[in-house]
């Protein structure tokens, strides 16, 4: 996956020191484009579709429980991803929106039971205690199973405008994104590789499911609503899962060079739980030089589509790639 092998991998600019990566360029030019506004105007309407999703009701302490990770906060990658990869092929935003937010109730799902004692035993997410610290780990456990369970009757109920082949397409890929060939299984081979080593194969198993899947699956879901031919589809699954895997390498990077203040949540816990990651078994400089390959290759997908459509996805590479946080 080198750069050097690859010809026709378009060019980075802009060196930044904070990580150790670069901006991508597209189509070897800048493309002006309000990302800071972009995504604050995407989340703010992700956010209230999800508040109005998950309204205060009896049993009120497990809708308490669901809206107080749900609602956290975070960047709303997933669902913006979504919408992105939906109006790049011409759809429309609400058309994306139910599967936005139903990518964001799997997403947290996932973070509170990632937290729980029985798997990363986290105490600190998104700056605030986690699910299970606040309410306790049964109502933790029960409010990630509603979450999902919500996911999918979101879709259904909410998507009664839009073709229905293209809402089962939509239903399978994020259902085979969630399960054992997905995060599900991407957990448990993490699991199983806690204190062992593990080579490269492995450790890009893990990532590939545990991370990126379920980010790929939201870019394609939002093609896929949005009326994109196949072969564009298909463009954006590469794209996702490079983005996806490089999200997760860059993860890791924080992890080992950023304080617990810094992130939010707890810093350094993979190099306490034994856990392999990219700057353990290739070396902080090689994790920095394979993001940004990974960043580079996403952005060539990008090259087909039209530049100021591709914009948000294009500046969404350079976003992961450069995060902090």
């Amino acid at each position: 996956m080198s750069a050097s092998n690859n010809s026709s991998m378009v060019q980075t600019i802009h060196a930044r020191p904070e990580i150790g990566l670069k901006k991508f360029d597209i189509h070897h030019q800048e493309t002006e484009f309000e990302f800071k506004e972009y995504m604050a105007v995407k989340a703010k309407r992700v956010h209230e579709a999800l508040e109005e999703a998950v309204p205060l009701r009896h049993p009120l302490k497990i809708h308490e429980s669901m809206r107080y990770s749900l609602l956290a906060g975070g960047k709303r990658v997933r669902p913006i991803l979504c919408i992105a990869a939906c109006e790049l092929v011409g759809g429309d935003e609400t058309v994306a929106l139910p599967l936005a937010c139903a990518t964001e109730m799997i997403h947290t799902m996932s973070l509170i039971h990632d937290d729980l004692p029985c798997m990363d035993n986290d105490d600190l997410r998104r700056g605030k205690p986690t699910n299970h610290k606040a309410f306790g780990e049964d109502v933790a456990v029960l409010a990630g199973d509603a979450l999902l369970s919500l996911a999918f009757e979101h879709i259904a109920a909410r998507t009664i405008d839009v073709p229905q082949d293209r809402v089962v397409r939509a239903i399978a890929e994020l259902g085979s994104a969630v399960g054992s060939e997905g995060l599900v299984g991407g957990q448990i081979v993490d699991i199983a590789s806690e204190g062992q080593w593990v080579d490269f194969s492995v450790l890009e198993y893990i990532h590939l499911h545990k991370t990126a899947k379920l980010l790929e699956a939201s870019v394609v879901c939002g093609a896929i609503v949005g009326g994109g031919q196949v072969s564009d589809v298909e463009r954006l699954r590469k794209y996702a899962r490079c983005i996806g895997l490089l999200f997760q390498v860059v993860d890791d990077i924080l992890d080992v060079t950023k304080s617990t203040q810094e992130l939010g949540k707890t810093a350094g816990k993979d190099l306490v739980s034994s856990k392999a990651t990219y700057p353990k078994l290739m070396g902080l400089d090689k994790a920095r030089e394979f993001a940004e390959e990974l960043g580079e290759q996403a952005i060539d997908e990008l090259k087909c589509f039209d530049a100021a459509k591709a914009a948000p996805l294009h500046c969404f590479a350079n976003y992961i790639a450069h995060r902090q946080n």
